[in-house]
């Protein structure tokens, strides 16, 4: 099973444009994220898929992979299925977001196994979920929830509280919705060329889109996955995570 890391990396990200390039520890955050999925062992190839010439030079510049996108494109998923065109041997392509400067090797090998299992027939793209606790994570729509049945496999994403507690009932669990992805090439390829449904319209989740038209979607289930880049106090509180992992 050959398996590619594809990291796409937009420029303009609208609540903290630039954010990729923040300098977190003395490299900037897309190259510590890069330089993480290689350190993890797993990946062929690893590569960046940007919009940008100044994300472009910064992985090249250091010796990376990096391949410019030529379209613009709603969500990463359609970024990185542009650039899988190139890779036509690959089995599988992670998509390890570019805002995870702290990727570890342990979430992506476990990912990478549910195409190893017994049920690998019936998967299409696996993801990575970790448990909620936060009542006011659970209900801000910035996280995004996933509700998950008996085996796994993912049965509906929001921003809203899922499942919605009818009843207060101590063993409901949350479960947040970690936007790293591992897709069989196929699926990668069939997902950019078919539209938006009302799903994925409504609450600008992309992976909606998969599961509005019939594909399977297997959630592994993780303590912790790192730190994501979304504001400036994110990239603050990473540098003090860095500070203490050196200490």
């Amino acid at each position: 099973m050959k398996a590619i890391a594809l990291i796409p990396a937009r420029y303009n990200a609208s609540r903290f444009p630039g954010k990729l390039m923040g300098i977190l520890g003395g490299k900037t955050v897309i190259l510590r994220t890069y330089e993480s999925a290689v350190e993890a062992g797993l990946f062929d190839e690893v590569c960046v898929v940007t919009d940008s010439d100044i994300i472009y030079k910064e992985i090249t510049s250091h010796g990376g992979k990096a391949m410019m996108s030529l379209k613009e494109h709603e969500c990463g998923s359609d970024r990185i299925a542009e650039a899988a065109v190139n890779f036509p041997d690959a089995d599988i392509i992670v998509n390890v977001q570019g805002d995870e400067p702290f990727t570890r090797r342990e979430p992506l090998e476990a990912l990478l196994q549910v195409f190893r299992e017994s049920d690998a027939d019936l998967v299409d793209v696996a993801s990575l979920v970790h448990p909620m606790h936060d009542e006011k994570q659970i209900d801000d729509p910035n996280f995004v929830k996933v509700a998950l049945d008996k085996h796994s496999f993912a049965l509906m994403f929001s921003r809203s509280r899922i499942p919605y507690p009818r009843a207060r009932l101590e063993d409901t669990l949350y479960y947040e919705h970690v936007g790293v992805y591992a897709f069989r090439r196929e699926a990668l390829l069939e997902f950019s060329k078919t539209p938006m449904g009302m799903l994925e319209r409504a609450e600008k989740i992309e992976c909606l889109r998969y599961l509005e038209n019939g594909r399977r979607m297997k959630m592994v289930v993780i303590p912790y996955m790192g730190v994501e880049i979304d504001t400036p106090e994110d990239l603050i509180n990473a540098e003090k995570l860095l500070q203490q992992k050196k200490m």
